[in-house]
């Protein structure tokens, strides 16, 4: 077995405005071993981006863990000052973020912002770190390193602009990079470039990824394994086979059921999840789906379900499945099916 990388348990995590508390994060517990892809797939407000702040610190004010403990490659993260904090960035953990023409600083040159990451985590000078700048441009397949060196972001394409992000990540080679829809401002062309990069530079330096996506296409090339996140919980995770092949709960079903297939009839239409995403700010007593979904029952409504284990590797917390199980032991005990139906108020569409 692999060393244990991340290990976040019954995170909770919320941020307390004037309208109330946001739970952005309620209960939720996430594994990742050394070397792995970890796809985090969910509407948007569902809590992936949270999660990822979360483990490098960056959850700001007015938000805080209430609960639970996020341990990072020996570290605590609860427990680290911001001096710490600092230090493991860019260090042990690097980010891209969605925007680069955002999250690069438009008054500085490329290898200004590059060299200073360097720098900062390593004892080069600034010699030593330009060279290292440019090598870095080299590893993300950028070419005439001396001329975009001296570049400002606007100078460069879209396409670019994500490279140097990731040189900028990688400059001092972290454990953990964590792509936060590093391919959504991109063109089918671009995305396909940087996934095939980051995909080469993983088996290079032996680097884990964690990806944020709305793309079911994308953590299907590129994952080991998927969380598929839904009002501030993971709802399912599971292997990449687990969740495209064998998926159980109704919001996994209903993400992959929206998603064009190359293989449909002419006019067959796509399939969308009515309703609208859970509002955290009053978040659902039970199952946060559950006023979505066309199989709700009573008790989906009033208490969230534990999670049911599918095989080893694949969790899913759905009554459904529950349900299913009481079934079968009232059978063997020689109950009708009804017994099933009183015990869990089965209503047979969504609330």
């Amino acid at each position: 077995m692999d060393k244990l990388l991340l290990d976040i348990k019954n995170l909770k995590l919320s941020f307390f405005t004037p309208a109330g508390e946001v739970k952005a994060l309620n209960d939720i517990s996430i594994q990742m071993e050394e070397g792995e892809v970890l796809g985090i797939v969910g509407e948007s407000g569902s809590g992936k981006s949270v999660t990822a702040y979360s483990l490098m610190g960056l959850t700001a004010y007015p938000g805080r863990i209430v609960d639970g403990t996020v341990d990072f490659n020996g570290h605590r993260i609860n427990d680290m000052k911001e001096h710490q904090l600092r230090a493991m960035r860019g260090n042990e953990v690097s980010i891209i973020f969605q925007d680069p023409m955002t999250s690069l600083n438009p008054v500085y040159t490329i290898g200004n912002q590059i060299r200073e990451v360097i720098m900062l985590h390593t004892n080069l000078d600034k010699k030593e770190a330009h060279r290292r700048a440019g090598e870095l441009l080299t590893l993300v397949g950028i070419s005439d390193q001396e001329k975009r060196l001296r570049q400002y972001p606007h100078e460069l394409s879209g396409g670019m602009r994500q490279r140097v992000m990731i040189a900028i990540a990688l400059a001092c080679e972290p454990k953990l990079l964590i792509a936060d829809e590093p391919t959504t401002a991109l063109d089918v062309t671009i995305q396909a470039q940087i996934l095939e990069l980051m995909k080469e530079l993983k088996s290079k330096i032996n680097m884990s990824i964690i990806l944020i996506t709305h793309d079911l296409g994308i953590v299907a090339s590129m994952c080991s394994k998927i969380a598929v996140m839904y009002g501030g919980k993971v709802v399912e995770s599971g292997c990449v086979d687990d969740i495209f092949y064998n998926m159980k709960h109704e919001y996994t079903k209903g993400l992959l059921r929206s998603i064009p297939k190359i293989n449909a009839s002419e006019h067959e239409k796509l399939v969308p999840i009515e309703g609208t995403p859970v509002d955290t700010l009053n978040p659902p007593a039970g199952c946060p789906f559950a006023p979505r979904c066309s199989k709700c029952m009573k008790i989906c409504l009033s208490r969230m379900p534990a999670y049911t284990s599918v095989n080893e590797d694949h969790y899913c917390a759905c009554w459904l499945l529950q349900k299913a199980d009481f079934e079968a032991r009232a059978d063997n005990k020689g109950h009708t099916e009804d017994s099933a139906a009183v015990a869990y108020g089965v209503e047979g569409g969504p609330k």
